[in-house]
């Protein structure tokens, strides 16, 4: 039968429609896919601050758990800072259970980060444990597996378990200084890493181990150091990045970073994460811009390798630890620099 002018220009409508929403659905998959992407805080002050009453705000200037005004904000993951035996009891295995549990509660995906210290570990300071300065390398070796089984394992039995672990942080030239520098052995440093990574993966085989390192937009620094991990046959899955730009210089150091993210994707085959970045304070609307940005340079990644973004402390305000790069005001609610993880 011949189709009538009229029954053509039906079936067009139908057609097109047809073409539309198999055109939206698959403009859609790219942001299913993006729901996997971690947005996140490190908050390992929160219990310390909590217990000097130190009291938090939403937008609106009402208190509630800093917790809930993160997720409020669109952070999906929580990062939880781990020290041996620390001079105060915090960041303890005790305290980062408490903690991680808590999150888990509020539907936040975890990452814990080991120190491998009684104090503050970074690229200037990787002090061993009181416990283990005397220990042969060896025997070093060995502690680091236990104390990571044990924090890990412990967690797992009040069912949490962590999404992914750093194995260090901020070695930039190794850790457990002087066994483990790396710029002295290499060798050493990636046996201790693979003492981490074996004690995660007993644990837990499906959570992500992660070598971390500070300035993210220094790639001969990167490569120094996971060309050096190759050779001597490091186990890992993620390449953490540190991000602290100035209000002046971050759109530079973030383009440098995506490069550095890149190459790294390209030259080893893993995924990288920012683990840690901020801001001063003073600068929201700047630093909004920021974390907008690299947001959307680990998410744009080669392959969607760029597994998340991490701010450091943002909970922090007004005097605390004289810390100036938080993203609540002096007066305890968020500043608009939060707001870059609501997309």
């Amino acid at each position: 039968m011949r189709k009538s002018p009229k029954n053509i220009f039906k079936l067009f409508i139908c057609m097109s429609l047809l073409l539309s929403i198999s055109f939206n659905w698959g403009q859609h998959k790219p942001a299913e896919a993006a729901a996997t992407f971690a947005k996140g805080a490190d908050v390992g002050w929160l219990s310390e601050m909590e217990s000097y009453n130190w009291a938090f705000y939403n937008d609106s200037g009402v208190k509630q758990d800093v917790l809930q005004t993160l997720k409020d904000h669109g952070m999906n993951s929580i990062r939880l800072r781990v020290w041996v035996n620390p001079s105060i009891n915090f960041s303890n295995k005790a305290d980062v259970v408490k903690q991680a549990v808590r999150a888990q509660k509020l539907g936040f995906r975890i990452m814990i980060d080991f120190h491998y210290s009684d104090t503050w570990a970074d690229p200037a300071n990787q002090t061993k444990p009181a416990a283990w300065t005397s220990k042969s390398f060896t025997a070093l070796k060995t502690a680091v597996y236990d104390h990571t089984y044990d924090v890990l394992n412990t967690l797992k039995s009040n069912g949490v378990t962590p999404e992914w672990v750093q194995v260090g942080n901020e070695t930039n030239n190794g850790m457990l200084w002087a066994d483990g520098k790396a710029s002295v052995s290499m060798s050493n440093f990636a046996a201790l890493i693979n003492s981490g990574y074996n004690a995660v993966k007993a644990v837990s085989s499906t959570s992500k181990v992660i070598v971390h390192l500070s300035n993210g937009y220094d790639n001969a620094l990167f490569r120094w150091m996971f060309d050096g991990l190759k050779t001597n046959g490091a186990k890992y899955d993620v390449i953490g990045m540190s991000l602290y730009p100035t209000t002046s210089n971050w759109s530079t150091l973030n383009a440098q970073t995506l490069t550095n993210m890149n190459d790294m994707v390209t030259r080893y085959g893993k995924e990288v994460m920012i683990s840690e970045v901020g801001m001063d304070v003073s600068a929201p609307a700047t630093a909004k811009a920021f974390l907008t940005d690299i947001i959307s340079k680990t998410k744009s990644v080669t392959g969607g390798k760029g597994l998340g973004v991490f701010y450091w402390e943002p909970e922090c305000y007004g005097t605390w630890y004289s810390y100036t790069k938080g993203a609540f005001d002096s007066t305890g609610k968020p500043t608009v620099a939060l707001d870059a993880f609501l997309n």
